[in-house]
């Protein structure tokens, strides 16, 4: 099977490719012999009347080594309709912001006769720190509101909180707020001052200190994991926050939390997913743009037919296939 594959994603020449999952999704396509370009999310147009709607893009042909400072060779753009791939996978990073909403909106028009992956109304209705709500009895107590006294009842009874934005990424904006500090009310300020949106408050898991688990479900089954253990001083566990990766295996608590939710995830079709868990909880489920497949292949090894990349791969073909 050759597929034409696009790369919907931020620009691919300042990407870390020791870290990158598209990255290596890229590399694995190209290893299949699949043709893959690239696009911005900025650089698609939508174009509606006389009886059809149409999504083109600038794409470019995209070749990708793991070669550090030589490692993407892109062409010239070229003005494509997106219905003429076979294949797009959406990895722009969040924030979840308007933009990434209209992007999905777009491709609904031209998905599945293009696989999306994810799918795009799929991902549009499973926000991070949202979706995590259809499995409430799998979460910690969690808050999401922009009411100052709701706020203030919930930290009452949970005393030790987090306080962060609704659809923040990376550990932006994240704070830790003990039972002594006063900054809650300054905080609530700030954030309603910034945007409309709620504030999601979560009692406070002293276990984030020994690491918080990113664990890979590709269709719905578990493939792999990574504990991201927060630096000195610092209660967020993300690895952009400074976090440092290790090594893990999964637990039965998180086999049966992966066993839960796996097959939503696989009906949605929500192909690659990377969730997020602490202690006996499960905090988010990361549909956007999920990340630690290269990780998880250096610490368990696997090369070949056996990364998770290629995994994911089987998955999309073995998808394409029944959409036929």
């Amino acid at each position: 099977m050759t597929l034409t594959v696009a790369l919907q994603m931020d620009p691919v020449e300042s990407i870390d490719i020791d870290a990158d999952s598209s990255f290596v999704l890229g590399l694995e396509a190209l290893r299949r012999g699949h043709e893959l370009h690239h696009y911005l999310p900025r650089h698609m147009s939508f174009t509606g009347g006389d009886g059809e709607a149409r999504i083109r893009a600038h794409t470019r042909a995209l070749t990708l080594r793991r070669e550090k400072g030589n490692h993407a060779t892109l062409g010239d753009p070229e003005s494509r309709d997106l219905a003429q791939f076979n294949v797009i996978l959406m990895r722009q990073d969040p924030p979840f912001d308007m933009a990434y909403i209209t992007a999905t909106h777009m491709l609904e028009h031209i998905h599945p006769a293009t696989l999306v992956v994810n799918d795009p109304v799929e991902v549009r209705n499973a926000p991070e720190k949202l979706f995590v709500f259809h499995f409430g009895d799998l979460m910690p107590p969690t808050l999401i509101s922009a009411d100052g006294g709701e706020i203030a009842a919930f930290r009452a009874e949970h005393k030790d909180i987090i306080v962060k934005p609704l659809f923040g990424n990376g550990g932006a904006g994240v704070f830790h707020i003990d039972p002594d500090n006063e900054n809650l009310s300054a905080l609530i300020e700030m954030f309603t001052a910034q945007s409309r949106e709620p504030i999601i408050v979560q009692r406070y898991l002293p276990q984030v200190r020994e690491g918080d688990k990113r664990i890979i479900l590709i269709d719905g089954e578990a493939a792999g994991a990574v504990t991201r253990v927060p630096a000195a001083g610092e209660a967020r566990a993300n690895l952009h926050a400074g976090a440092s990766a290790e090594r893990t295996e999964l637990t039965a608590r998180e086999r049966e939390i992966c066993a839960r939710i796996g097959p939503a995830l696989k009906e949605k079709g929500l192909v690659f997913a990377g969730i997020d868990v602490i202690g006996d909880y499960l905090t988010e489920i990361n549909v956007t743009s999920p990340t630690g497949l290269q990780e998880i292949n250096r610490f368990d090894g696997l090369e070949g037919d056996h990364t998770l990349e290629a995994q994911i791969w089987d998955a999309i073909e073995a998808r394409y296939k029944e959409t036929r």
